[in-house]
């Protein structure tokens, strides 16, 4: 039990601790306020603690697959707002700009802390009334906590250590893979919910990484592993990939002609 919530709570704060560390690192860069991150920390707990009080009756709506809609929506919403990231980072310089992409940061943030504060929220309080298994969760929990913290601060330094171009082109691939990601896990989330289609799956890798392995969990928590995708699974993922990558060329293009 301990070492599941170990597994378990690792998973759900590294995605959060990259995306926060990505856009610190960027914060650091251009030297913006870091003001954004404690509002939208302090927004995102709220709401996160709010959406587990009330998760019964999400659960209920949409013909009882709620819980599976609202998440998905959030995933595809952290999607959007990386892409929009990527591409409007390349003009910060402008006034205008730089407080749109702090908006961004600050809702990235918030959608963050609700999707996997809510997450922990919901494991932990179903051993809340189990005294035998709660201590170790408990414990496990709090390993799992401060090794997912540690990576995003490993992140974070690892990112401002680099050269500004380098430092870049490392952001915008972890923001690739973390958006990419976000929609393969939305996608799974509508075929728990009956709105896309089952498919038999096309490859399994299961016997090379469980998806309940630590290698697994965190390949899940930064690309959206799945041992078994389907079809369409990979297809939202590549589309989703292949517009980031174009916009963001298109955007750096206009960026040059303009600079």
């Amino acid at each position: 039990m301990l070492l599941n919530a170990v597994i378990i709570i690792l998973r759900e704060l590294v995605e959060a601790s990259l995306v926060i560390s990505i856009f610190l690192a960027f914060s650091q860069r251009f030297n913006i306020s870091r003001h954004w991150l404690f509002i939208g920390l302090i927004i995102g707990v709220t709401s996160a603690i709010l959406y587990a009080m009330n998760i019964n009756t999400i659960s209920q709506w949409l013909d009882g697959v709620g819980q599976e809609v609202v998440n998905a929506g959030i995933h595809l919403l952290i999607y959007v707002v990386l892409l929009l990231f990527v591409i409007f980072s390349l003009h910060v310089k402008k006034a205008r700009v730089e407080k749109f992409v702090i908006f961004l940061m600050f809702i990235g943030v918030a959608l963050a802390s609700i999707r996997e504060g809510s997450e922990i929220i919901l494991y932990i309080d179903g051993f809340l009334k189990n005294p035998d298994l709660l201590k170790p969760v408990l414990f496990g929990s709090a390993i799992g906590a401060g090794i997912g913290i540690s990576l995003g601060v490993i992140f974070y330094y690892s990112l401002i250590g680099l050269s500004n171009k380098a430092g870049a082109g490392v952001g915008f691939l972890l923001c690739l893979l973390v958006a990419g990601g976000m929609v393969l896990q939305a996608t799974q989330l509508l075929s728990q919910a009956d709105w896309i289609a089952s498919q038999y799956p096309l490859w399994n890798t299961s016997i090379w990484i469980s998806e309940g392995s630590l290698i697994g969990q965190l390949l899940y928590a930064l690309v959206g592993y799945e041992s078994t995708p389907t079809l369409t699974q990979v297809l939202f993922y590549i589309s989703a990939v292949g517009s980031m990558v174009v916009l963001t060329y298109l955007s750096k293009i206009y960026a040059s002609r303009t600079s």
